[in-house]
């Protein structure tokens, strides 16, 4: 007989809001790995090297691998136990994180970045499946929105944290403090959960898992080497078509697989599908200027990192408290509606960003109110979404569910960030036709990344006036396009959102009979 889930004693509620708290203690580590690297990047570019394609990789190793391992490291938590997962992870990203701060050149930091987001996949994806297990109903919706706030805590918070080691330490202190997070889930979190797992699991797809991993990295990877290189040249192409292939392979592989990392049939539903729309679309509103806001404030500005820090919490403080009212907004609103009317909030914020934007020495007055607007608007969405992925599968599945996710939430960003400076390069270098060609392009790679002194250096035909205003003038394009995109992806996630939910199809039922094993609560 399979082993019962959970396989420890039930919980009492002082228990369940433990282990709540034990994997929001872990999220809160989680977007400072993606906004202290971003603040800090100018800082290792001084220190380590300004290539532009090894510092981009500072950012995303990490969510790459976060992204291409996630889906897997469910299915390992539905199997092995999720608890035994989330300490494996856990304590790989402190030791990891701890060796980050130690890193002697770029290339050993973007190794440990990337073993750093699998770290990451491994915490979170099982985290996010004990509380499946441990809620339902509301209160699940609650505890994910809860989870959603810690997140914002960090991102609204940890800007401005980072900015303050980076000046007062050095960037290396970034990776310590975030190692200093993990010891505490460690110490106080760890021994307050309980182990649960599906009775029915089957064991890692590895094909799955290499064909799925192996199509985002060729994929990122095309996107990013294409500005270099150019559309239309032969490697790019057949990065392009190598990463199609592979997608393909994965296909082919989770068809033909007892117990899949991705049950196929999941996109037969529409709300599903609407699920996974949102991850992408907060990217695209909000995430990407997590990034590339304290390149352009620090890099090409020439403002100060606190200063940097301080700009960027009009943008993230709204996630402290939205994605909570947007779970008791549910009382009287569709997630559909709420979801809807966040991303075309957000997206007017991009559009009032580009005219505050204009002049590059704008202050922060006229800055905050766009900001607090984009992050009000992703907000609504941020705090729901987990919620709606998780709720049309079996919980025992809680795993895969999440692993997927969570997978479409962080390729999505990865895609989003690599394709925003993609295009922000290829914008720039278009605008700097009938400057010399090879100075162009040199330019444009640098000003992408942040870098305004070294691509004055490497164009001095250009002049830096000229760049400046190039790079001004691309990025408002930028976001007049990324505000586009959130509109069109605000309608789609509503019309799949409102969708019927359909039955459970029997691809779906994994649930173990009752004679085989107890509920899950």
């Amino acid at each position: 007989m399979p082993d019962a889930l959970p396989i420890d004693k039930p919980h009492t509620l002082a228990d369940r809001l433990l282990v709540l708290a034990s994997v929001c203690l872990a999220g809160l580590a989680m977007p400072l790995c993606f906004t202290g690297p971003a603040i800090a990047l100018p800082a290792i570019g001084r220190a380590l090297g300004s290539e532009p394609i090894m510092l981009s990789w500072v950012v995303n190793a990490f969510i790459l691998a976060f992204g291409g391992f996630v889906m897997a490291s469910g299915t390992l938590a539905d199997q092995y136990g999720r608890k035994r997962i989330f300490t494996l992870g856990i304590a790989l990203f402190t030791a990891v994180s701890l060796l980050l701060a130690l890193s002697p050149n770029l290339l050993a930091l973007d190794v440990l970045r990337a073993l750093q987001g699998v770290a990451a996949a491994l915490t979170m994806s099982s985290g996010a499946a004990s509380l499946a297990q441990e809620f339902e109903g509301r209160a699940r919706t609650r505890a994910y929105s809860l989870l959603g706030t810690t997140f914002g805590l960090g991102l609204a918070f940890g800007p401005l944290l980072s900015a303050y080691l980076i000046d007062a330490f050095g960037w290396r202190s970034v990776f310590v403090a975030i190692a200093g997070m993990g010891v505490s889930v460690l110490v106080l979190g760890v021994p307050r959960m309980r182990e649960t797992r599906d009775p029915e699991a089957q064991g890692l797809d590895l094909p799955g898992t290499l064909s799925f991993t192996g199509a985002l990295a060729l994929l990122t990877f095309a996107i990013i080497e294409a500005p270099q290189r150019g559309w239309a040249s032969g490697m790019t192409i057949t990065l392009f078509a190598a990463s199609l292939a592979m997608f393909v392979l994965f296909v082919l592989v989770e068809q033909r697989v007892r117990r899949p990392m991705l049950d196929l049939s999941l996109f037969r539903n529409p709300r599903f599908l609407g699920a996974q729309v949102l991850p992408i679309a907060t990217a695209l509103c909000y995430v990407v200027l997590l990034i590339f806001l304290p390149l352009r404030f620090v890099g090409v500005e020439g403002r100060g990192e606190v200063t940097a820090g301080l700009l960027m919490i009009p943008l993230s403080a709204p996630m402290l408290v939205v994605p909570l009212a947007g779970a008791l907004l549910t009382r009287w609103l569709s997630p559909a509606t709420l979801t809807a009317i966040g991303l075309v909030v957000a997206a007017i914020g991009l559009a009032w960003l580009r005219v505050a934007m204009a002049d590059p020495a704008a202050t922060w007055g006229t800055l905050a109110w766009p900001l607090l607007v984009i992050g009000t608007g992703a907000g609504l969405p941020w705090g729901l979404m987990d919620d709606l992925a998780v709720s049309v599968v079996p919980k025992e599945r809680a795993g895969m569910a999440t692993g997927f996710f969570t997978t479409t939430r962080v390729a999505g960003e990865a895609l989003a960030m690599a394709a925003t400076g993609a295009a922000l390069a290829t914008v720039i270098e278009l605008r700097l036709t009938g400057q010399p060609v090879a100075q162009a392009a040199a330019a444009a790679s640098n000003l992408a990344t942040g870098n305004l002194l070294r691509a004055a250096s490497q164009a001095p035909a250009i002049g830096r006036a000229t760049l400046l205003h190039t790079y001004v003038d691309a990025f408002g394009s930028l976001l007049i396009g990324l505000a586009w995109l959130t509109a069109g992806l605000a309608v789609l996630s509503f019309v799949l959102l409102r969708k019927p939910h359909p039955q459970t199809t029997p691809a779906l039922r994994t649930t173990p009979e009752p004679s085989r094993s107890c509920p899950a609560t």
